[in-house]
């Protein structure tokens, strides 16, 4: 696990730039990213220098005094990142940006649902919108932070992009990229349906969610095979970020070791930078010391109990995938054969199942349902083994993709009944 908080600030800028650039969030130009340090200092990204490629020496320190300590100037948008600390004093990170989505949002002058997902309104919360104004001037600064004052810590600005404020850069990127997720995932759904918001009372459910409780012990052994499965675990959690199936904070993955154990994702640790000994394994009911795993571990738990057929199990949020868990439309597996012979059937399972009726849930699998989709929730993917229940989920969120694509081409032509039973018998479904 990355240490972020304890990394010096231009480093921890650098680090936070190349990451938001490598993910398609900034262009070479766009963007800048600040932290107000223990001091009262500002260090800040500089202004004209290429994103993608800089280094601790291009970061800007500003003084309270207003000395400008580095080799270039500062961003342009010093200004209004000033104004909001003034005013904002529990705020000591702020990132501005160009995500498409969220500048798609902002163009036509309108706010992301953050009521789509929970886990978009507990870390993003409500979004204000900044009047339009020259970008650097004083007047963006002043709308930026009237709305900052209002208690918002995202805002859109009309025809231009997002600012997001944070008590320190990594919660700030949480908040930034989670509304971006939000955007993009509601961008999606609106194209097959009407995306359909949760109420304050399912909000708080989720909220509410408690850290699994369970007995600890400590491990005396690590197996050759926990060792391999906790590598293989860390490989492909790092894949499926990168590859943007999970967020920063959102994503789960869990492998079987034995009939009673298996080592799942912990609660609440960055996916970009997990490393084997982030994996907590839960042997009968305990817990490994010292760690919280996923608050979804007891789900985990009762598939393995349930289905000895299954050894892996993966949670995720992909946007494509989750525009059908969003609306009331059915995702169709019939689309080519790959997705039917991965995928089979679908069933779509009532908000709040995965975490109040976990044992429900997980009777809901069988060897011809290997996935559910959740309402407003998440896909739960199960498979014989790691890399399966990985290409599962790269399949449900591509399938699902090209459904979404499809309709600015025309109505799907599905797989008829005959031809699905061509495929069952030659794949011996």
């Amino acid at each position: 696990m990355l240490r972020f908080e304890l990394m010096h600030p231009a480093d921890q800028l650098v680090k936070m730039m190349d990451r938001i650039y490598a993910y398609g969030m900034t262009t070479t130009s766009g963007g800048n990213l600040s932290i107000l340090d223990d001091n009262g200092d500002i260090w800040i990204t500089p202004s004209g220098i290429d994103k993608g490629s800089l280094t601790s020496q291009d970061i800007i320190r500003v003084k309270t005094d207003g000395t400008i300590v580095g080799i270039h100037k500062p961003s342009v948008e010093l200004p209004f990142h000033s104004k909001i600390y003034q005013r904002r004093p529990d705020i000591k990170a702020i990132i501005h940006a160009h995500p498409p989505a969220l500048v798609a949002f902002s163009i036509v002058r309108e706010i992301p649902d953050t009521r789509i997902v929970p886990e978009a309104y507990i870390i993003s919360g409500s979004v204000g919108m900044a009047e339009y104004a020259v970008p650097g001037s004083a007047e963006l600064g002043k709308n930026i932070a009237a709305e900052f004052d209002k208690g918002y810590s995202a805002v859109m600005l009309e025809n231009h992009g997002v600012v997001v404020g944070g008590s320190d850069l990594f919660r700030t990127f949480m908040a930034f990229e989670t509304l971006d997720f939000c955007a993009r995932l509601q961008i999606n759904a609106q194209k097959i349906g009407k995306p359909i918001s949760l109420t304050d009372r399912q909000i708080s459910m989720s909220k509410n969610k408690q850290n699994v409780i369970m007995d600890e012990f400590i491990p005396q052994i690590f197996s050759s095979q926990e060792r391999a499965a906790r590598k293989e675990m860390c490989t492909l959690i790092h894949r499926s970020y990168n590859r943007q199936l999970f967020t920063s904070t959102q994503g789960t993955f869990s492998q079987r070791l034995s009939e009673n154990s298996f080592i799942i994702t912990p609660y609440g640790i960055d996916r970009k930078y997990l490393d084997a000994g982030d994996m907590v394994r839960i042997d009968h009911s305990w817990k490994e010391a010292g760690k919280n795993p996923s608050r979804s571990a007891m789900l985990h738990k009762h598939i393995y109990d349930m289905h000895p057929f299954v050894n892996s199990v993966i949670i995720a949020h992909p946007p494509s995938i989750m525009a059908f868990a969003v609306t009331d439309k059915d995702f169709e597996t019939k689309t080519i054969p790959e997705s039917y012979i991965m995928l089979r059937n679908i069933p779509k399972l009532p908000f709040g199942s995965s975490f109040m009726q976990p044992e429900m849930t997980a009777r809901s699998f069988s060897s011809k349902v290997p996935i559910i989709l959740i309402e407003n929730d998440c896909i739960v993917v199960t498979g014989d083994n790691l890399l399966h229940a990985f290409d599962r989920l790269e399949v449900a969120e591509y399938s699902a993709k090209a459904i979404i694509d499809s309709t600015s081409l025309g109505d799907i032509v599905a797989i008829n009944d005959a031809e699905i039973a061509e495929i069952e018998d030659a794949f011996n479904l």
